[in-house]
């Protein structure tokens, strides 16, 4: 009879969620279908018509940065990692201090994309033009995956299913799988019918859900704790199995073994994880177009101030988040629903929920907490997907294909189809790589970002001599190297967990071709990116045109001229 109960109240809560998750679909394909019969041009589906004003794109602007890795990897990966997994929203909230200064100046440069800067100097273009194309959209494929792995994690906490359990018929893993297929169905709605308007107004919509949600979870996490710091960490500590070690740095970067030269491996990785995470906001795609969709330099400035603002005051949150889980949800608890600690927000909501108002309480919290978690991949999967599709269609279909003359209205047709093309892409590569945590896909497109698109932004707005072969040479660089580094590294081969045995890497235990020691890149590529970047200008025989550059300058730097 109990056991019968206890199977009604989930299926409750199952049934709020849903009802919560089917109630913001239904607003989101609202605004889409709104948005679709506002879409008059391209200004309008790249831009949003530059109509929005720097408070509303600033928190569009924060729900686009504010993702999925933020919300569940980043909370989870402290949840289980502790001091190091904090280390995440230190780099991602420094990293705004370099966005600040080359995002504005790109804005003022630009027009639609970031290859719109890029070029703007060269007389050929074209292979500028399709450098930064599949630079746009290699880069937010692997962020999309990042999405696309946490809402796999998240249906299937919702649908209660653990490893070896089914629900309706269907395994764990068949239920990540139909979430991802789903995301992936949904993110090439919104492109494709509401363009940038839509996709906009959903990111703003995200956004007030998110902080108001972590802001509430928060809260209740501190007032179990009677708001004091010390008793949550201490509780965290205790919880995690590891003592005093989980408060302290070295627990997962930077660790010290008996082993001198793995030793030096391990910090070396470490900072190779920061210097992407600080470096690689500058040049995310998504980042820069949203850019586009302000009037005016003031504006866009205006926009980073807001967006600063509310991204740092959710990271702070992230540490109530992840440690509070660690206390009050424990370390067994998280990694039995997911390994790699993606569930871990949804499953404190539901522990402190309980805490205030029973099983009602904790199912209502987690149904809250879970849509919440499902808004925010929805709508940063969307503006991944808005970036590469605009890349494609304007870039490579507008100026290469067409050769910088086709009518607006084939561009959008291509920027549609692009849509379609790249979340298929997406979904494919997310089914495969389900099992990985969040966090560590973001801090890898990162890493290619700042690898193959901050050499050539950064060099295109401030040495006079770069040239179009100096761009094609950092892009495809950085790109390649970062690619090819992580193929042949532990993420994806020969990491065995000491104790089990079992495979961490994306291959199965026994297979093992690395031998780039560290997980992370970007130490590597990052100075490799810019060293092509100089090599090929100078290799180049291509002069740069001076006048070009003094007029980059002169926009960049007060948007005179600017779309």
């Amino acid at each position: 009879m109990r056991a019968g109960t206890l199977a009604a109240e989930a299926g409750g809560g199952r049934a709020l969620t849903f009802v919560l998750f089917l109630v913001f679909i239904g607003i989101t394909l609202g605004i889409t279908f709104w948005a679709r019969a506002n879409t008059k041009g391209a200004v309008d589906f790249y831009a949003g018509g530059r109509s929005f004003s720097g408070a509303q794109n600033g928190t569009a602007l924060a729900g686009d940065y504010m993702s999925a890795a933020s919300f569940l990897g980043i909370a989870g990966i402290i949840a289980l990692s502790g001091y190091d997994g904090f280390l995440y929203s230190i780099g991602f909230l420094v990293a705004w201090l370099l966005t600040l200064l080359l995002v504005e100046l790109m804005r003022n440069a630009g027009r639609f994309t970031m290859a719109d800067v890029l070029s703007y100097r060269v007389r050929h273009q074209a292979p500028v033009r399709t450098a930064a194309a599949v630079s746009t959209v290699t880069v937010s494929v692997f962020y999309l995956l990042a999405q696309m792995v946490g809402a796999g994690a998240l249906v299937s906490l919702l649908l209660g299913i653990h490893a070896g359990e089914t629900f309706m018929g269907m395994s764990a893993d068949t239920a990540r799988t139909l979430a991802i297929i789903g995301v992936g169905a949904l993110m090439i709605v919104y492109v494709s019918f509401g363009g940038m308007k839509g996709t906009t107004w959903v990111q703003i919509v995200k956004a007030v859900l998110l902080i108001f949600g972590a802001a509430v979870l928060t809260l209740l996490v501190l007032a179990r704790f009677g708001f004091n710091l010390s008793s949550m960490l201490g509780a965290a500590a205790d919880s995690s199995g590891r003592g005093q070690a989980f408060l302290q740095p070295g627990l997962k970067y930077g660790r010290e073994v008996p082993d001198t030269a793995q030793t030096l491996i391990n910090k070396l990785d470490f900072i190779s994880l920061a210097l992407a995470l600080v470096l690689g906001t500058a040049g995310l795609p998504h980042i820069v177009t949203r850019f586009f969709t302000v009037p005016d330099a003031r504006a866009a400035r205006t926009s980073v101030n807001w967006a600063i603002g509310l991204v740092g005051a959710f990271y702070l949150m992230t540490l109530a988040l992840g440690f509070g889980a660690a206390a009050l949800v424990g370390r067994a608890e998280i990694v039995a629903q997911d390994p790699a600690g993606n569930t871990a927000a949804p499953q404190l909501a539901q522990a402190v929920g309980e805490m205030v108002g029973g099983r009602i309480g904790g199912e209502i919290m987690l149904a809250f907490i879970a849509a919440v978690a499902f808004a925010t991949i929805l709508a940063v999967v969307s503006g991944l997907v808005l970036a590469s599709s605009t890349s494609l269609a304007h870039d490579y279909f507008g100026h290469v294909l067409m050769l910088g003359r086709p009518r607006e209205s084939q561009e959008v047709a291509v920027a549609r189809f692009a849509a379609f093309l790249i979340g298929s892409l997406a979904i494919v590569l997310a089914v495969i790589a389900k099992n990985m945590n969040v966090a560590f896909l973001v801090a890898l497109a990162f890493a290619m970002a700042a690898a193959a698109n901050l050499p050539a932004i950064t060099l295109s707005l401030f040495w006079r001599r770069f040239n179009a072969r100096g761009v094609v040479w950092g892009i495809y660089g950085g790109l390649l190297s970062s690619l090819v580094l992580v193929f042949f590294s532990p993420v994806v081969s020969g990491k065995v967990d000491p104790v089990t045995g079992a495979s961490l890497s994306l291959f199965p235990a026994g297979v093992d071709f690395h031998w780039f020691p560290m997980e992370n890149p970007g130490l590597v590529s990052i100075p490799f990116g810019f060293l092509c970047a100089v090599v090929g200008t100078f290799l180049g025989r291509e002069r740069a045109d001076r006048e070009r550059y003094d007029d980059l300058s002169v926009r960049s730097l007060t948007g005179a001229g600017s779309a």
